[in-house]
């Protein structure tokens, strides 16, 4: 599979997946902000393609409901993703901007005050 080909699929499942992942994992995991800011900076058409790439492919990892760790087993299901978000957040930090973040802040505190508005 080619990398844009590998690209467009992690887009099309992060846009797809991630806000219902999201919704399910608010309170439950620490990393809901880094990864809502993530989403805001992989869809920002102006964040550099290899960044792109790198995040969707975090977040594909997040969404998909099937990987190392299920995400069902309590206390350990969401290390494996928390590992692979961290590394692409770090990768991605200096491209991650103020503005993707109060993106993110608004819509928690929107998804934390009005669920069914989400």
């Amino acid at each position: 599979m080619s990398d844009t080909a590998e690209l467009a699929r992690n887009e099309a499942t992060v846009r797809r997946g991630f806000w219902e992942k999201a919704r399910r994992t608010l309170g439950r995991v620490p990393f809901t902000e880094d990864a809502v800011s993530a989403f805001y900076c992989a869809t920002d058409s102006a964040t550099p393609l290899a960044i792109r790439a790198t995040l969707l492919g975090a977040l594909a990892y997040f969404v998909l409901p099937f990987d190392a760790v299920p995400d069902l087993l309590l206390g350990l299901g969401f290390t494996d993703d928390a590992a692979v978000l961290i590394a692409a957040f770090t990768a991605a930090r200096m491209h991650i901007t103020e503005t993707h973040r109060d993106r993110a802040r608004a819509w928690l505190l929107k998804a934390q005050t009005n669920p069914s508005a989400v």
